[in-house]
Parts: structure tokens; sequence; C-alpha cells
């Protein structure tokens, strides 16, 4: 549920297919810079009902939806 909330709003941002953004995607190649970042996590707090405060560096997908999974437990 997580990868496919962070999918969603990347390929709304970047407008390409959902289908495009996988677990290893670097927001780097993506075309996902820090201010799109930030503006990312703010939909995503709305979208899961949750806080995020990232407080490690998330290079990928994956790291993205790692952080967010720990910090939902």
């Amino acid at each position: 549920m997580v990868f496919d909330a962070i999918a969603e709003l990347i390929a709304d941002r970047v407008e390409c297919d959902v289908s495009e953004i996988k677990m290893d995607s670097k927001f780097h190649d993506l075309g996902i810079d820090s201010l799109d970042t930030v503006e990312l996590l703010m939909n995503l707090e709305d979208k899961l009902g949750i806080e995020i405060e990232l407080t490690e560096k998330v290079e990928t997908v994956g790291d993205l939806v790692a952080f967010i999974e720990k910090i939902q437990e």
C-alpha cells in the first residue's frame, strides 16, 4: 500500500505511468528534486494519514517505502 501511494504521487508529479516507478527507482533519475520531495512527503502524509519527519537520506523509492513502513510500526 505504501509503495502504491508513493508511486501514484510520483507518477502524477512527473507525468509518467505508475508502472514506470519501481522500488529501485532513484528520485533524481525520476526528476524529483529536494523541493519536489518536500511536496511529495506532505501529500503522502495526507494520503496515508501519518506524520512523516524524514530523519534519514532516501535516494530510492524503496528507501522511502522502508522508512515509512518503519515509522508506521
